[in-house]
C-alpha cells in the first residue's frame, strides 16, 4: 500500500527513496529496500538505480549480504525497462566482478554477443545457471562459434576440472544439441565422447546421431550404451530415445549388448535396470517396424 501511495505521488517521491535506498543499512529483512527499488523503477527513476548500483560496496555480514544481493538483482531487472548504453556499461562492469540473477537475467536481454562471457560464467552457477541458459539460447546461432570453443575449455585445467566448469560445459553441450552443426563442427567436439561425464558423453552422442559421418555415429552408439548405467533416469530417458529414433543405425549394438547382459543368472537379470531398458526399447522398436509393414 506504501508503495501504490508513493507511485501515486509521482516523481515528487523521487528524492525520498533515494535517500532510503542510497543512505539506508543493508540488513537480513530486505524487502522494504527490494520495494523502494520496484517503485523507483516505476516512476522511472532510471538515474536512481543506476547511482545505486554503481556505489554499491561489499557487505560483511552474511545474512545482510544475502538480502542485499536479492536488492541488486531486483535493480537490475527493473534497469531491463531501458535497453540504453548506459544500463548496459553499468551491468557489464557489476557482471565482470559478480554473478546475480537479476544481472544474468538483463543483461542477457540485450541480445549482445560481446555478454557471453557473462553469460557462460553464469552457466556455471546453480542459482543463475538457468537465466544464463535462457539469455544464451536467445542469442542463437551468432553464439555457436563461443560454445564450440567452451564445450572442451575445461577450468581450472584439463586434470583438474573444477565442479562448476563441469556444469557450465554440460549446458553448452546442450545448448549446442539444439543448434544446427555441420559435419566440421561435429569434428571439433567429437572427443567429447571419450570423456567420462555421462551427461557431457550421451548429448555429444545424440549430437553425432544427428549428423556424424557412420564411423562416428557407431562410435556414439557404443560410448551411450557404456554411459547408461551410471546416467540418472533423466539421461537414460534421452539416451533411449536417441536410440530409438536411430534405430536402423543402434539395433546391433542394442542386440549386443543384451545379449551380453542376459548371460548372467535370472535374479541378477530381473534387477538389471539397463537391460529392461534395452529390451524394451528394442520390442517397441521392432513393433512399430511391424506395424508400418
Amino acid at each position: 500500500m506504501a508503495a501504490a501511495a508513493l507511485i501515486g505521488c509521482g516523481d515528487r517521491a523521487i528524492p525520498a527513496l533515494r535517500a532510503f535506498l542510497l543512505s539506508g543499512r543493508p540488513r537480513g529483512i530486505y524487502q522494504p529496500r527490494q520495494l523502494a527499488v520496484e517503485t523507483l523503477g516505476k516512476l522511472g527513476a532510471k538515474q536512481v538505480l543506476l547511482e545505486y548500483l554503481r556505489n554499491t560496496v561489499p557487505v560483511k555480514d552474511p545474512v545482510a549480504r544475502m538480502g542485499e544481493d536479492a536488492v541488486l538483482s531486483t535493480a537490475a531487472r527493473e534497469l531491463g525497462r531501458w535497453q540504453t548504453e548506459d544500463v548496459f556499461e553499468c551491468l557489464s562492469a557489476i557482471a565482470s566482478q559478480r554473478i546475480l540473477p537479476g544481472i544474468v537475467e538483463t543483461i542477457g536481454s540485450f541480445r549482445r554477443l560481446e555478454t557471453f562471457p557473462y553469460l557462460l560464467r553464469a552457466l556455471g552457477d546453480g542459482v543463475c545457471r538457468s537465466y544464463a541458459e535462457d539469455a544464451i539460447r536467445k542469442i542463437g546461432g551468432d553464439a555457436k562459434e563461443l560454445l564450440l570453443d567452451a564445450a572442451c575449455a575445461k577450468s581450472p585445467s584439463a586434470d583438474q576440472e573444477s565442479g562448476s566448469s563441469l556444469q557450465r560445459r554440460r549446458w553448452v553441450v546442450r545448448i549446442l544439441s539444439d543448434l544446427q552443426l555441420s559435419e566440421r563442427d561435429w569434428v571439433r567436439v567429437r572427443h567429447l565422447l571419450e570423456e567420462s561425464d555421462p551427461d557431457i558423453v550421451i548429448t555429444t552422442a545424440r549430437i553425432g546421431l544427428d549428423m556424424a559421418p557412420a564411423p562416428d555415429k557407431w562410435r556414439a552408439v557404443d560410448r551411450m550404451i557404456e554411459m547408461l548405467p551410471p546416467a540418472g533416469w533423466f539421461l537414460r530417458s534421452e539416451a533411449s530415445a536417441a536410440l530409438a529414433e536411430h534405430f536402423d543405425i543402434t539395433r546391433g549394438a542394442i542386440e549386443d549388448e543384451v545379449a551380453r547382459r542376459s548371460k548372467v543368472d535370472r535374479k541378477r537379470q530381473c534387477l538389471d535396470v539397463v537391460l529392461r531398458l534395452l529390451v524394451n526399447l528394442r520390442n517397441q522398436a521392432l513393433q512399430r517396424s511391424f506395424a508400418k509393414s
